[in-house]
């Protein structure tokens, strides 16, 4: 099947990626993150249209975050109970709701980048667990882009080394995880400094009133 599907990149292009990006976002396993940098590659000898390929896998991962957002609205419950049945799936569904319960909306944006198969799983529990559209769709916005945008442009700029892409894409996720770490460090550095301002402006203000 992966054969077959590699085979119809170069005429099917866009409409392939956006609809196995789609399909993915809805838990049905298909290789769509080599789809994508396969149509990179073959936007890079001119077969594709870059723009046309990058916006396809971004609206299909949009489309699909919101199609599953809504069905784990709708059908919380049937639906975990539907992929847990298989017990590699019920390890998905473990760790997305525990990702969950510790990063809230920041596991949405994570799933799009560092963890991109939990992606799914975390758009359904998400949505069954009351998280609100917008705090699932801003962050899940973002991380489409991310992870469409250096999809593809790791397919267009090494379409010539395909046996490295797979080492440029570890890397890119530990950078991504070092941005992360380094973002909710100064969100809590932040944090702790702001209640200690405060701390210190009511114990001043304790003092004046015992003056």
């Amino acid at each position: 099947m992966t054969e077959t599907l590699f085979a119809l990149v170069p005429s099917l292009g866009a409409y392939l990626v956006l609809t196995s990006v789609f399909l993915s976002c809805l838990a049905i396993p298909l290789p769509s993150s080599l789809l994508v940098l396969a149509a990179g590659g073959f936007a890079a000898s001119g077969d594709l249209n870059l723009w046309a390929v990058a916006a396809a896998a971004f609206v299909g991962f949009v489309a699909g975050d919101q199609c599953a957002y809504q069905l784990g609205r709708k059908g919380g419950d049937a639906i975990k109970s539907r992929l847990t049945r298989k017990p590699k799936m019920a390890i998905l569904v473990d760790k997305a709701e525990g990702f969950i319960d510790k990063r809230g909306a920041w596991a949405v944006f994570l799933s799009r980048t560092v963890v991109s198969p939990l992606a799914p799983y975390v758009s359904y529990v998400g949505a069954a667990a009351g998280l609100g559209w917008l705090r699932f769709t801003l962050p899940a916005v973002i991380g489409a882009a991310a992870w469409s945008s250096v999809y593809v442009l790791i397919g267009y700029s090494f379409t010539d080394r395909m046996s490295e892409i797979a080492d440029l894409i570890s890397n890119f996720a530990g950078v991504i995880i070092a941005l992360a770490i380094m973002v909710g460090a100064g969100m809590w550095l932040r944090k702790v400094l702001h209640e200690k301002a405060q701390t210190d402006a009511m114990g001043q203000g304790q003092l004046r009133e015992q003056a």
